[in-house]
């Protein structure tokens, strides 16, 4: 054990009495840590520059209380450290897992419904353009390029934005980072972790982005829509799932762009950045994005 992370534990109440080995797991900006039936969370280095940790905290509480997130039992907002309990005999999800687990689309559904129909008030709105605009003006301090087009992309998604604003959704709590990763299956129910980006938003951010991090085929979003509205979608609410998708790798685009700045080892950041938005080009010009557009503009 790091010799940090066994002073760290020896500072948290709720880990008082452990003595034995801490089990890394996987993680992008954070150090996440199995300590025998709890998950000890420490914060990567400069995530404090865009995570507002009193707010996660507020959402991983409201998430536990209606039953989708393992229970928090500890958090220090100001050092970023979290303790929660460890979600057993359950299957840290890929896109594999999605394709090969029977059902995995639709309990994941059925998770983000749970949230969203919940009635929590999460501290933090998460704004899609006002977060571009962040990230823009976060970067413009770092000696990191931005992607070749990516402000001409920016002014195309401009009517992306007009259209959301001339026909709003209703905001409900929502994960905001639905990576598969997030995602805990037993087989039975599906369990989302980590709350760093939460907040009130549309919830069909949460389908749209899902359906991008898992690689959703046509058949999976199908069934990913189907369970979460207990029948066929409403023609609005697909419309935003669909564009969601590409405006999810544009905005998380900028996102591995921070990650490769702040010199986070965790992952090729250049390559993340540039494959985001690539794909979010291509969702952008293809048919189903401008028939969604259209269909959102029209109300």
């Amino acid at each position: 054990m790091q010799d940090d992370i066994a002073k760290l534990i020896r500072d948290i109440p709720a880990l008082a009495g452990w003595h034995g080995e801490a089990e890394r797991l996987g993680g992008l900006t954070n150090r996440v840590y199995r300590l025998g039936d709890v998950i000890l969370r420490v914060p990567g280095e400069g995530t404090a520059a865009y995570i507002d940790r009193k707010a996660e905290t507020i959402a991983a509480r409201a998430a536990a209380a209606v039953g989708v997130s393992p229970a928090v039992l500890f958090s220090d907002p100001d050092r970023g450290l979290m303790v929660t309990q460890f979600v057993a005999d359950a299957v840290t999800m890929t896109p594999d897992q999605f394709r090969q687990r029977k059902g995995a689309p639709e309990r994941a559904a059925r998770a983000l419904r749970q949230l969203h129909h919940s009635g929590q008030d999460f501290a933090a709105r998460f704004d899609l353009f006002a977060m571009i605009d962040d990230y823009l003006r976060l970067l413009s301090g770092k000696a990191v390029a931005l992607p070749p087009g990516y402000t001409d992309v920016v002014a195309e998604a401009e009517a992306v934005r007009l259209a959301l604003r001339r026909n709003p959704a209703a905001l409900v709590p929502c994960h905001c980072d639905p990576l598969c990763e997030n995602f805990l299956d037993t087989g039975a129910r599906m369990w989302i972790v980590d709350w760093e980006y939460s907040g009130m938003n549309d919830p069909m951010w949460d389908l749209g982005d899902l359906s991008v991090e898992a690689g959703f085929d046509a058949a999976q979003d199908e069934a990913m829509l189907t369970a979460y509205f207990d029948g066929p979608a409403p023609k609005a609410d697909r419309a935003r799932m669909v564009i969601y998708k590409a405006m999810c790798d544009l905005l998380w685009t900028l996102w591995g762009l921070i990650q490769l700045a702040d010199g986070n080892p965790a992952d090729d950041f250049r390559a993340y950045a540039d494959g985001r938005f690539a794909r979010c080009r291509a969702l952008m010009q293809s048919p189903d994005f401008a028939r969604s557009l259209a269909d959102l503009q029209r109300g």
